[in-house]
């Protein structure tokens, strides 16, 4: 008995294209989907999504502006530089502040605002801050008449986002301005 090996049978250059359209030829295409994206109407909407970008910012800040009191004082040492460290954080990072290790990668001036403003704009700060993983923020509060330079260490001791914080180096505002460490959350679906 003779064994022949099987060998398939090579086509010619000029048949491939005739042989890929037999293999196909009872596909039909498909038709484009022409169904543009629906919005919810006011009988699915909950009443809880805001109508434009104002809204939602304000419902931002009006969310993380609750955490401040004018009502709170904390101690702060009048014969040191103004710092702060959460107890569970590295009293180290707070140091490093002080040095200037950490350069800001978002400042927030708040010269000409007056204390509710300020209040919320702090909030949006560290919103955004968490939001873009920024861990050194700067906010400028400049010297005036000393009522943002008390308020501001009062309303970010009372923030569970912030680390500490400590007066800027020179080179980053000196007395005029803080840098603040802010906690990034890992795990969290919104940021």
């Amino acid at each position: 008995m003779k064994i022949t090996p099987h060998r398939p049978k090579i086509q010619p250059e000029n048949e491939e294209p005739d042989l890929f359209k037999n293999q196909f030829k009872d596909v039909a295409p498909i038709k484009q989907d022409k169904i543009p994206p629906q919005r919810y109407s006011s009988k699915h909407n909950s009443g809880l999504t805001p109508k434009n970008n104002k809204d939602l910012s304000e419902i931002k800040q009006a969310a993380a502006a609750f955490e401040f009191s004018d009502g709170f004082e904390g101690h702060f040492d009048i014969d040191q530089p103004l710092k702060y460290v959460k107890p569970e954080a590295d009293s180290h990072e707070v140091k490093r502040l002080r040095r200037g290790d950490y350069p800001p990668d978002l400042i927030l001036d708040l010269h000409g605002l007056k204390k509710e403003q300020a209040k919320h704009e702090i909030a949006a700060l560290i919103h955004a801050a968490q939001k873009q993983h920024v861990y050194c923020v700067s906010i400028m509060h400049g010297k005036g008449t000393y009522v943002l330079k008390k308020s501001i260490p009062n309303w970010l001791i009372q923030h569970p986002a912030v680390l500490g914080f400590h007066q800027a180096p020179k080179e980053w505002g000196g007395q005029a301005a803080l840098l603040v460490l802010i906690d990034l959350p890992l795990h969290r679906g919104k940021y």
